[in-house]
This record gives structure tokens, sequence and C-alpha cells, in this order.
């Protein structure tokens, strides 16, 4: 069983999760607890707490070699369709939630797999199928992940001027054809620089970038070329991911299941790329604005989905195998397509699993997806949880400051650049000690 890394993993990089999106652990979650999930799902909100939608689109025209998510290849139109029926209606079921109460979604994302690869007929029919029953106009934050290789011009002015998009982010991970087709991307450089004029004609309010630091075949001479391609586009924010091998993907079970070598980069050497070119990006203009992203104008571009999601916002989730955040109760749908679609054609919510935080947990929740952003205030946790996490936290603060990954002054708490490079592996110290040791995913 692998174990979630802690500071002192610091060199190959293994097969294991160590991208922290939530807590506690995903392995944790259970469908012992649904029926506190369908509970929450069932009461009013919490008052003023913020709603976010999350809406899930499976497919994908290649599985990318790195890829572990639920998605779904060579799949035919009306496949395609009969999930995009089944989403609706979810959708449906969903509106009529008293959770939902009257509040407003104040983001709502799509993911997937690829949104983008609905044709523009589908997507202007799902987005009239929704409407039926929700409204996103007044979100903050609408977002839309893209392949480069699924974009026309048709599409791209159908999810700004149709969908409403207001962040559009574009899964480039490498400007190099041999490495992209190296790692299974469905997509060509080419084919990023055709998609780019159409996306600047849109005028998106905020345009992303997606890199990969490490992919399988990466250079310092590549890497070098990616980041001035990157800022040559300049778009207004990037996120730099950096190479992992999470469990169920082509290249981990290669490496699990024919004992090889890793053929991923080093963590060292990955951090080291992406200190170049957090950089290269801040001589261009750019500001961090969390251990993976930096942005070129901090007044203009908005993550609502991040900020507000990671400071314990509602997430209703839609779609096969999402992830969702209700009152405080974590769950995921269905992960079996034919078991989501019969959920859904009995009238039902799609539910899989849960897990049922406690108040000390929702801390740490908060606490750990916060610092990814590169820093903390002591005094929001006291206001909002009554805990001093200076003090309570205080050995784990001592031992990141004395590693150079953390200062402190007063309610400050900021990591430092190498605190930022390696942020994820500086959370599991906050974890709750029968958590530490397990599995995350």
């Amino acid at each position: 069983m692998s174990t979630t890394p802690v500071p002192t993993v610091d060199i190959k990089t293994e097969v294991g999760s160590y991208f922290i999106s939530n807590y506690p652990p995903y392995s944790q979650w259970n469908r012992e607890a649904l029926p506190a999930v369908r509970q929450a799902l069932q009461s009013p909100p919490k008052v003023d707490t913020p709603l976010g939608l999350y809406l899930h689109i499976p497919f994908c025209r290649k599985r990318c070699k790195f890829c572990y998510f639920k998605v779904f290849t060579d799949v035919k139109a009306a496949e395609v369709q009969r999930y995009v029926d089944a989403l609706s209606t979810e959708i449906s079921l969903v509106a009529s939630l008293p959770v939902m109460g009257d509040r407003p979604f104040r983001f709502v994302y799509f993911g997937g797999g690829t949104p983008s690869f609905l044709a523009p007929k589908q997507l202007v029919a799902l987005g009239d199928r929704l409407r039926e029953h929700i409204t996103w106009d007044g979100a903050e934050e609408v977002t839309f992940e893209c392949e480069p290789g699924t974009l026309s011009e048709t599409k791209v002015k159908t999810l700004r001027e149709q969908m409403g998009v207001t962040r559009l982010s574009l899964g480039v991970e490498n400007f190099d054809d041999s490495l992209l087709e190296e790692n299974g991307r469905a997509h060509l450089s080419k084919q990023v620089f055709e998609a780019w004029d159409w996306i600047q004609a849109a005028k998106f309010p905020n345009v992303n970038i997606d890199l990969i630091s490490g992919m399988v075949g990466e250079t310092w001479d590549n890497w070098r070329e990616n980041i001035r391609r990157t800022i040559d586009l300049s778009p207004d924010s990037v996120t730099i991911y950096q190479m992992e091998l999470p469990f169920n993907t082509v290249y981990s079970k290669d490496i699990l299941g024919n004992k090889i070598e890793t053929p991923v980069a080093d963590w060292p050497t990955k951090r080291q790329w992406v200190d170049y070119a957090f950089t290269e990006l801040e001589a261009a203009g750019y500001s961090v604005s969390s251990a993976y992203t930096m942005v070129k104008d901090s007044s203009k571009v908005n993550f609502s989905y991040r900020d507000n999601l990671w400071q314990g916002a509602d997430l209703i989730a839609t779609g096969i195998a999402s992830f969702g955040h209700a009152s405080g109760v974590h769950y995921q749908n269905l992960a079996e397509l034919e078991k989501y679609y019969e959920a859904i054609d009995a009238g039902q919510l799609p539910l899989g699993r849960g897990l049922i935080p406690t108040p000390h947990q929702l801390l740490v929740r908060e606490l750990i997806l916060l610092l990814k952003r590169g820093y903390l205030d002591a005094g929001y946790f006291r206001s909002k949880f009554g805990v001093d996490v200076l003090e309570h936290w205080s050995e784990a603060w001592a031992a990141h400051v004395a590693d150079g990954y953390v200062t402190i002054e007063g309610d400050a708490i900021r990591l430092t650049r190498a605190g930022l490079l390696r942020a994820d592996a500086l959370l599991p110290v906050f974890f709750e000690p029968e958590h530490r040791g397990v599995r995350y995913t």
C-alpha cells in the first residue's frame, strides 16, 4: 500500500498520489455515509454559504498515459447524447434539492475528461436544457476545460456567446509534438496556435494555459522553449502541475507490472523546472497566485472556483464519478456508467459514497487547501474555527520554518519559493495521525 508522502520523499517519482485536493483522504470515503449525504442535500443550506456547480464530461479523444480520471474514448455520437441527456436529467433532480435554497451559483465548472469534446450543437442543447432548471448568468466565474484539438472557431464562439463561459482553461501541457505523442496527448502544438486566434477573438475574461513539468521525455532545452512560447501567447494565467504517477494510469501500470524504472523526472528536477518557469513569468509581469498558478493581472483574474471551494463552499456535483461538498459533508457520484444511468432513469440522485468530516477535519481541510495558495492568516482560523493554528500545529510549523519552507510573522504564514515548489509534500504533517499512512485515493 502506498503511503501519503511527507517532506522526506524528495527524489524519485514513485507510483502514488501526491496532489492533495480534499481531506480526509478519498480512500476513507464509503457508502455508509450516504444517509448523512442525503440528509444534507435534503436540508436547507447553511446561511451565507456560497454555492457552486460541477459538471463532469467524461469523454476524451485519447487517454493520456498519465491520466487516472474516469474517462471514455472511442465513443459514438449516440453514447455521448445518452450521457448528455442523463446529465441534464440529473440537473433537474438537483435543482429541486432543499440544499440549493434560493442561492445563485457563484461559480460553475465544466470539467473532464474533455468538456470541449462535445460538438457545438450538443453544447447549445445542453445549455438550453440546463437553463430550464438552473441559471448561472450571475456567476462570478464559469470555467470550461478544453483540449486544443477539439476546438473550432464555431465551438469557441459558442462557449463564450451561448454558454457564457468566462474562464477558458486550455490543456496545452507541452509544446513539443514528440513529447505530446509519447505521453498520449491527443493534440499537437499546431492545434494550440490554430485555436489561439479564435480564443483571443472571443474575448474571454480569463484564458488559462495548463502545463506539466516533467512529462516523459522532458529536457531542460524543451522546458525553456515551453516557457518562452507560453510567455509569447501571454495568457491571463498559467497553471503548472508537476508530473506524478497516480495509480491506474498507463505509466504506473507499466512500472508496477513490468518492474521498469520510472520514466518520469525526479522531484528535484521538476521543482527546478517550475522554479525556472515562475522566475521567467515574474520577469514577464506575472505574479504568484498559488503553488501552481501565475497570473498576469491579479486585479482582473478571479479564481472563484478555487477560493470559494477551499473555504468551505457547497459544490453540487453532477455527472459520473464527480465529487461534491454540501453543508460540510463530502460525497462522490457513482463511478460506473451503467449504475449512474440506472439511478438517473429511476429518478434518483446517483450517489456512490461519502464522508462526514468532524469539525476538526473541516479545519484541517481548509488549512491545507488554503496553504496551497502560498499564504495563511492565522486570525482567519481563530475567527472561523476558534483554533490558534500556529499553536495547535507548533511542531509542524517549526519544522517547516527550520527547513526553509515557511516564514511566520505575527499571524502571517507564507510559503517560501522552496515551500511553494513542494507544497503538497508539506501538507500531510497536518493530517490526523490515522490518515498519515494511508493511500490517498
